[in-house]
């Protein structure tokens, strides 16, 4: 089995930042891809951004590219989004996904693409 928990929502005002982290266990060893995901109220699953576990090739949506950046602590088995210049349409619920498919990189921003998903974390942007 394999368990993803997200921390490091919150609220925060336009303009700031925030840091989200997805810790990874349990049978991790073939996960090779990680994502993060979006969803706000009324809306379908968003890609926001994706990591290769092994050699760290990134993938952005283009409405973050520029103020978030997706990054890995392999000693940690912690994958994190930083999060700068928010923006009230970042606001949604930002959920960690992990997939263990051998070839990823042309559907990286499908949701069916990862496996296993956290719990999800709430960013609300707002003055």
């Amino acid at each position: 089995q394999v368990q993803l928990v997200e921390s490091g929502g919150g609220s925060v005002q336009p303009g700031g930042s925030l840091r989200l982290s997805c810790a990874r266990s349990g049978r991790t060893f073939a996960l090779s891809a990680m994502a993060w995901f979006r969803q706000a109220p009324g809306t379908e699953r968003e890609f926001v951004a994706a990591i290769g576990w092994n050699g760290g090739t990134t993938f952005y949506s283009n409405s973050v590219k520029g103020r978030f950046t997706i990054s890995r602590d392999k000693a940690k088995n912690t994958v994190y989004l930083q999060m700068n210049s928010l923006k009230p349409e970042d606001t949604a619920v930002y959920y960690c996904a992990a997939g263990d498919a051998g070839t990823w990189y042309s559907v990286h921003a499908r949701p069916a693409t990862y496996k296993y998903w956290g719990q999800g974390t709430r960013v609300t942007v707002s003055s």
